[in-house]
Parts: structure tokens; C-alpha cells; sequence
């Protein structure tokens, strides 16, 4: 009996060992990141190799969905709503799955992005956008299956996808002329009602120009119809700072009426201590 379990033991460690050893994936994985314009794309995909064998009309049939890869879904993430093929696609990430063709390809972004090979039902509600590829023939065979981001501009690019003898691509159009303009716009008509907040509660809270910083807190004010009752603390606290009392009490009262009516415990406690402090309770 002792034998026995000695010859199971070795084997259960035998077996262990050989758990343990690391060989090549048949479809290693890949991550693509590229900038477009001010948008960034990344695609995680596994890459599988022809090995002699024909692929489409073959391994990959014709006329049918494919995940256009191997194991799991190949997944685009943009970091910016995109427009492809005239539709607009939110930022965030999505499967690729594409039905090729001898003549074009259909090219699906799919929002069920995680899994593994195309779904066992598919939802077409689920498909965010939707483009058509024209197929180019390539002179060499393309040995392992390869997705790039090609012809890139400011305000577009192309992904592409070729294996074998064919190479497909999908233009991918991005916003950066409109982004670019929108922060031209707002820097050239000077700091905002936010920029002139951050500004002072940093100059508070690092102990650097407090008359400074009351200076900005008050411009921000100003630039606010109606200023949050955290905001309003914020510029009691500096006004306080600066030995303006007098303002910093009214100032509190505002916040601790606004805190009351947003039911905010906390700040309605913290400007309690701030009065019975400056002896306004």
C-alpha cells in the first residue's frame, strides 16, 4: 500500500512539473495602439498563421461571420467618439467581427465586446456601426493574420486586416478639428469660472499668495450664477485665510443655507464649526 501511494505521489509531481512548461501559442496575442489626431486606438487581437493551409473560402468560409482572428474577440477601444461608414461610434471598446467575401468584406463593430469567437446568437441591435471593405489582392502571402492602422491624417486613418493574398481596410474618421477649435476657443477667451477656482484653492491649500488666491476665488464667484455649496466653502475658507472675516462669515452662511437644502450633513456641520469659530454662533 505505502508502494502505491509513493508511485501516485511521484506521479501526481510528475505531472505537476509538466504543467508547468511554457510553449508557444498556435495564435499568439497582439496589442496595437496608435494615436489618430487626438484619439487613441488601441486593438487587442490573437494572430493566427496560415501553415500551409487556404484560408478564405477554406478555413475561414466565405459569406460568414468571423471573429477575424483567433480565441477571443478582437476588441477596438477608442478613447473618442469616432465616425465610420457615417456612423458614429461613442468612445469606448468593441468586437470585431467581419464576413468576408471574394469581392468585400463586411466589417461589424459589435458592443458586446468580451467573449470568445463570434456569439451564439446574433443580435443585430448590437451592432454600432457597420462598413464595407473592398478586398485588394497582395502579391505575397501574408503569413500570419495582421491588423494595422494605415494612411494616418489628423482626422482619420484606416484599420486594416490582411492574412493570405488579401488585404481589407476600414476608414476611421475622427473629431480633432472640432476638439482642437473648442480648446483654441476656450483659451484664447481666457481661464473659465473653474480654472480661476482651481487656481485659488491650490494657492490656499499650498500656503503660497492667499490675497492671490481670494483675488481668483472671487473672480470665479463672479463668473458663477450659482455657485455650489462647496464651492462657497471653499472660498469662506480663504476669505478667513486672508483676514477677511466679516466676508467670510456671510460667505458661510450661503454655503451652510445651500448645504441645509441639499441635506449635505457634513458641510453643513464643517460651516457650524467655521461660524461658532469666526464667533458668528
Amino acid at each position: 500500500m505505502k508502494k502505491f501511494l509513493l508511485l501516485v505521489c511521484v506521479a501526481l509531481v510528475s505531472f505537476s512539473m509538466e504543467a508547468q512548461i511554457k510553449t508557444p501559442a498556435p495564435s499568439p496575442a497582439s496589442k496595437l495602439k496608435q494615436t489618430v489626431g487626438l484619439t487613441d486606438v488601441t486593438v487587442a487581437y490573437s494572430r493566427p498563421s496560415m501553415r500551409g493551409r487556404t484560408i478564405f473560402g477554406d478555413l475561414v468560409p466565405y459569406d460568414k461571420v468571423w471573429r477575424t482572428g483567433a480565441n477571443a474577440r478582437t476588441k477596438i477601444t477608442f478613447s473618442e467618439d469616432v465616425t465610420i461608414a457615417g456612423q458614429e461610434l461613442k468612445a469606448g471598446s468593441y468586437a470585431i467581427f467581419t464576413k468576408p467575401n471574394v469581392q468585400s468584406w463586411e466589417v461589424y463593430f459589435y458592443t458586446e465586446a468580451d467573449g470568445g469567437g463570434t456569439p451564439r446568437e446574433w443580435d443585430d441591435s448590437k451592432v454600432a456601426a457597420k462598413a464595407t471593405a473592398e478586398v485588394y489582392n497582395i502579391s505575397e502571402n501574408i503569413e500570419t493574420f495582421t491588423i494595422t492602422m494605415d494612411d494616418l491624417k489628423d482626422d482619420s486613418a484606416v484599420l486594416g486586416m490582411m492574412w493570405e493574398k488579401t488585404y481589407v481596410g476600414v476608414k476611421i474618421e475622427v473629431s480633432t478639428d472640432e476638439v482642437v477649435t473648442k480648446n483654441i476657443d476656450r483659451v484664447l477667451s481666457g481661464p473659465g469660472a473653474g480654472d480661476y477656482y482651481a487656481a485659488a484653492v491650490y494657492y490656499a491649500s499650498a500656503g503660497k499668495d492667499i490675497n492671490k488666491a481670494k483675488e481668483w476665488m472671487d473672480k470665479a464667484m463672479s463668473m458663477n450664477e450659482k455657485p455650489a455649496f462647496w464651492q462657497l466653502r471653499q472660498q469662506s475658507l480663504i476669505q478667513a485665510k486672508a483676514g477677511d472675516k466679516k466676508a467670510a462669515i456671510a460667505t458661510a452662511k450661503k454655503s451652510l443655507a445651500a448645504a441645509q437644502e441639499a441635506g449635505n450633513a457634513d458641510y453643513v456641520k464643517m460651516n457650524k464649526d467655521s461660524l461658532k469659530e469666526w464667533g458668528a454662533m
